[in-house]
């Protein structure tokens, strides 16, 4: 029996909605890149983008486990000598750009190279409930109902 190799006219893409709201990020972060990837289907082929397109909703109110929302440090680098900055997951949920944290947690969650910067075009995080993605008619996917440790309470 001969390996099946996806062919860009075998892949169907869908959209898929998810609600973010009291889902811990981390969970929320591997479910979504195994849909981006398009692990979840059958025919997955390793080396084809072959993935659903995902909104995530309310990414403002993701949850963290433990006292990773005060502990956790997001770092970047200005480029000049001494140049290294942080911010905790608080202070960037709390700010202008909540949505970050949930894009940056996806995106770590995914191997580096040009397939992965290609996936991570397909997902399109917004802080609040409304997106402007109807026309598309996205499927709902319950994070929070797969399994009871994917919410927390606040």
């Amino acid at each position: 029996m001969k390996t099946f190799t996806a062919t860009p006219a075998d892949i169907d893409k869908k959209w898929i909605l998810i609600d973010a709201e009291g889902v811990v990020l981390g969970r929320l972060a591997s479910i979504v890149a195994m849909r981006l990837r398009g692990k979840h289907k059958p025919s997955f082929t390793p080396h084809m983008d072959m993935g659903d397109n995902v909104i995530i909703i309310n990414a403002d109110k993701v949850q963290m486990t433990g006292r990773k929302r005060d502990d956790k440090q997001y770092y970047w680098h200005t480029g000049y000598p001494g140049g290294i900055k942080s911010r905790s997951a608080r202070q960037i949920l709390e700010g202008a750009h909540p949505e970050r944290v949930v894009t940056k947690a996806v995106q770590r969650m995914l191997p580096g190279g040009k397939l992965s910067r290609q996936q991570m075009t397909n997902l399109r995080v917004y802080a609040g409930a409304e997106h402007p993605h109807e026309a598309q008619q996205p499927e709902v996917l319950d994070v929070r109902a797969m399994n009871k440790k994917n919410t927390r309470s606040a």
